[in-house]
């Protein structure tokens, strides 16, 4: 059987490690696909430094929609990146009949209905395992593995330059601007960061996998995005001696009101797995009616890991491309026509339990006063450290640091609470409010 012929639209850090990778390992490859997998053109603007990563093994090209044009590549493999043109480009490839792969998160958290609706009525397959957590296979997982399951939550570190600087802000008590600093120096974060420090990134990719676990459309403009800009290093600090660890996390829960879609910054109990997850990796906990509590952990970037995820999609378009259209697996896991329509839940209504931090006047009548207001409004206190004066850093004798963990409660509850403790005189500082979560 011949080879399938494959375009890459783009061919820098990505796109170098998949040529790499399929020259590697052709042979194994095409044993698991059932033919081979050849690229046969690549585009890129800067000719000279494409033909320099393929050499003589594929035609170089400037403008991608040469790609698109031949009628001889049947998988266009979208690695760009953005919005605009890639979406063009993504849907000028499935108009034209191309089988589609992309990386790209981003696009198809904004874009996505518009995009399967597409490939759906052409009869071709978009591929997206790239485009969460690299190298990790939650995609297929999702879509396939979990099948059998009514999937009641996800939680994931799908964030590796915010899991970076998180970490390292715990081992070594650097503040966030000092070890952002060290993050770019060493290529874990962008000259612009935003998109991952600001939580973007990672809700691109929950909307995805949210998606999928429960059988709806994407909906990136209803989720909740809150970044790690604002954790300070005495939260790591007072959140390890309470037992628990900071992560930037996505999650998504199915409840009676609704679905939860949300990122921001949770305490996790250390003895969780999750809590871990160390450096820039990238891991996903699953929870399913069937299955119980399942966990994906491996690197959620780099060259190679997103080139493997690329290349499994590539197999199974290979093997799959020949088969009527309605035995392939759905791109969201549930048949086009069976997307509910639940409501994502505003974050008023989300449900969570809260670590508080207070800088506070270090008198008589203060705690009572605080946990008298949080009672008033049926909110429970789980533990309470209270920090000496001389154990604040850069404070006078007469603060302190008041630490509150409280049971679940209503967000939009918490809300009004919290402006009627940050009214009190004694309170000093704008209140720390980080949510927490116990993933059990």
């Amino acid at each position: 059987m011949k080879p399938v012929k494959v375009g890459l639209l783009g061919i820098g850090t990505v796109g170098s490690g998949v040529f790499e990778v399929l020259r590697r390992n052709q042979e194994e490859i095409t044993r698991r696909a059932g033919r081979g997998i050849e690229i046969s053109a690549v585009s890129r603007r800067d000719l000279e430094k494409a033909r320099a990563i393929v050499g003589d093994a594929a035609r170089v090209v400037a403008d991608p929609r040469d790609i698109i044009r031949d009628p001889e590549i049947e998988i266009v493999v979208e690695l760009i990146g953005g919005y605009d043109l890639a979406r063009e480009l993504v849907l000028e490839a499935i108009a034209a009949g191309k089988h589609v792969v992309t990386a790209n998160k981003a696009l198809l958290a904004v874009h996505g209905t518009e995009i399967f609706a597409a490939a759906q009525a052409r009869g071709v397959m978009v591929a997206f395992e790239a485009a969460v957590a690299g190298g990790i296979p939650i995609i297929k997982s999702l879509r396939e593995g979990l099948t059998a399951n009514r999937i009641q939550w996800l939680a994931g570190i799908i964030n590796g330059t915010t899991n970076f600087i998180l970490s390292e802000m715990r081992d070594k008590g650097l503040d966030f601007d000092t070890v952002l600093k060290q993050a770019q120096a060493l290529g874990y974060a962008e000259a612009d960061p935003t998109f991952d420090i600001e939580g973007i990134d990672a809700a691109h990719k929950a909307t995805l996998m949210s998606a999928m676990a429960f059988g709806v459309p994407v909906q990136f403009d209803r989720a909740y995005v809150e970044g790690i800009t604002q954790l300070a290093a005495q939260d790591i600090r007072y959140a390890e001696m309470l037992g628990y660890r900071i992560k930037l996390l996505g999650i998504s829960k199915r409840t009676p009101e609704g679905i939860e879609l949300r990122v921001h910054p949770a305490l996790i109990p250390a003895k969780r797995l999750i809590a871990n997850v160390e450096g820039a990796m990238n891991a996903v906990v699953v929870q399913g009616d069937a299955v119980g509590t399942t966990l994906y952990y491996g690197k959620g970037a780099g060259s190679e890991p997103t080139a493997s995820a690329v290349i499994a999609d590539l197999v199974d378009i290979a093997r799959l491309a020949g088969a009527d259209a309605s035995q392939r697996v759905p791109y969201l896991a549930f048949q086009q026509h069976a997307l509910g329509d639940e409501v994502v839940l505003p974050m008023a209504q989300v449900v969570t339990s809260y670590y508080l931090r207070l800088r506070v006047a270090d008198e008589t009548g203060v705690l009572a006063t605080v946990t008298r207001l949080l009672a008033e409004a049926s909110i429970s206190i789980d533990a309470v450290i209270q920090r000496e004066a001389d154990q604040v850093s850069g404070e006078g004798e007469n603060q302190t640091d008041l630490i509150i963990l409280t049971h679940e409660t209503r967000e939009g509850t918490m809300n009004e609470v919290l402006a009627r403790i940050q009214a009190l005189p004694a309170v000093k500082a704008p209140i720390t409010r980080i949510r927490k979560e116990e993933l059990a």
